[in-house]
């Protein structure tokens, strides 16, 4: 027996079903709570009301909730042996004939599969790629300046997808699909429809889409069949540029994985690439773009960083013709706004897994196959664990302090997401492109959180000017 235990909690084992936890309903449990664009909300009231460790249903099935980031830590640490992702997610993608990636890899297959995506993934790699990153920043630059001068609102989440797409096919695929100027975000539109179906059908109840396929779940199917026609349209040309040229290192992370997988004894099969590609496309437009909306609608409510960190980009970064990933990482202030905004937004604020054999998790018996959901905000909002948790202050991840330990907007352990380097420069290279020659004038929407695969908010406008100041002028902190 595998036991993950916390020294503040007694000792003798309680069972999931005697745990406190809301009122259920016969036969649907708990599934009427929990819509699915709100249930890390639910989640974290819950918590709130019934402690770091309680219990929903679903259907008859309790379900475990863990809260407590220590527990949540020691959780994750445990994967892929101890906890894996729920199989329900994994049918359904099976289901929507998706090949799993390293994503949805479980074991040893997962471990075989992240040498092949840590390879692609690595800064040296990156680095390499660069260019054509900062290309696509200008692009978005371009975009804006234009929408400033005829004094447009920009339709913020929108435009940021359109960023990431473009980046993720061009670093992944080798494609330049520039969605930024030609408007063709088809793709896009493809990808969002899969996320939202996945995440839709893994909380359904009853499994209705195998004996009846409503309008939703049509657009989804057509949608999964364009992807994967996308995908093997961008093996087949970057399996044609190679046989071409035959000498050149890896161009795009397509290419290295291709040639990871082409080496002797890889085990790395067609579909392991195609499943990884496929990961690569819908991961990476989400969670970057989700945490750059959040990111200018946090700096456009607090003046103060806002005015620090444009300081810092028109000193470090001024030119976007000139941008260099020296320039990038010399930008310590705005990555310390990049994480704060993820410790308020994280793009995954909540994680379901599955327990792989018999566990004790705090003082609470979790048997083989028993489902956990971590809630991974609730302890950084904390004002008990935290000063001001509430309050967006970047400036606390330039010293050592509890929001480092308290905050996980990659994940944790061995499954850390292998995409983060590139994440936080894909958010650098905007913010740079976006305050090196624009102001930021307002931020407009609600911006309600919206649970997906990612935590997004509802739709967002942004007002921005042109600026010849290197600097701006600071706030009146009165």
């Amino acid at each position: 027996m595998n036991t993950i235990t916390d020294p503040t909690i007694a000792p003798a084992p309680r069972q999931v079903a005697d745990l406190p936890g809301p009122a259920a309903l016969p036969l649907l449990g708990n599934t009427l709570q929990l819509r699915p664009g709100r249930v890390h909300r639910v989640a974290e009231a819950w918590a709130e009301k019934y402690g770091p460790l309680y219990r929903v249903k679903i259907r008859k099935a309790p379900i475990l909730v863990v809260s407590d980031t220590a527990l949540v830590q020691a959780i994750l640490r445990d994967r892929p042996d101890g906890f894996r992702r729920p199989e329900i997610t994994a049918k359904v993608v099976a289901e929507m004939g998706g090949v799993p990636g390293v994503f949805l890899a479980e074991g040893a297959e997962w471990r075989r599969q992240r040498t092949m995506v840590m390879q692609a993934f690595a800064p040296t790699a990156i680095r390499a790629y660069f260019p054509l990153l900062a290309r696509v920043g200008r692009r978005l630059q371009k975009r804006w300046l234009a929408a400033a001068q005829r004094r447009e609102p920009i339709a913020l989440n929108a435009d940021l997808k359109r960023y990431t797409v473009d980046i993720i096919a061009g670093l992944a695929f080798g494609e330049e699909v520039n969605t930024i100027e030609q408007g063709d975000d088809v793709i896009q539109q493809h990808v969002e429809t899969i996320m939202r179906g996945t995440a839709r059908r893994s909380l359904m109840p009853y499994p209705y889409w195998r004996h009846l396929r409503l309008p939703a779940d049509r657009r989804l199917e057509k949608s999964v069949k364009a992807v994967r026609e996308a995908v093997n349209g961008f093996i087949a040309k970057a399996r044609a540029r190679m046989l071409a040229a035959p000498e050149h290192p890896p161009r795009n992370m397509l290419e290295a994985m291709l040639v990871a997988a082409d080496k002797e004894g890889s085990g790395i099969t067609h579909n392991d690439v195609i499943g990884n590609v496929t990961t690569m496309l819908l991961a990476g437009e989400d969670t970057t773009s989700s945490a750059l909306a959040w990111l200018i609608w946090l700096l456009s409510r607090n003046p103060d960083a806002l005015w620090r960190v444009t300081e810092e980009i028109r000193r470090v970064a001024p030119d976007a013709d000139q941008f260099s990933i020296e320039q990038m990482d010399a930008l310590d202030y705005l990555d310390a706004c990049a994480h704060e905004a993820m410790r308020l937004k994280p793009p995954a604020p909540f994680i379901p897994l599955q327990a792989m054999r018999t566990t004790t998790i705090g003082d609470v018996h979790l048997p083989a196959g028993g489902h956990v959901w971590c809630v991974l905000r609730h302890d950084s909002l904390s004002e008990q664990l935290l000063q001001r948790a509430q309050e967006f202050d970047p400036l606390r991840w330039l010293e050592q302090g509890a929001a480092k330990q308290l905050t996980m907007p990659f994940g944790s352990g061995p499954r850390l997401c292998p995409g983060r380097y590139l994440s936080l420069l894909e958010i650098k290279v905007a913010m740079a492109s976006l305050l090196s020659c624009m102001d930021i004038e307002s931020v407009t929407g609600a911006a309600h959180e919206q649970m997906a695969f990612v935590m997004a908010p509802s739709p967002l406008r942004m007002r921005v000017r042109t600026t010849t100041a290197r600097t701006g002028s600071r706030p009146d902190p009165s």
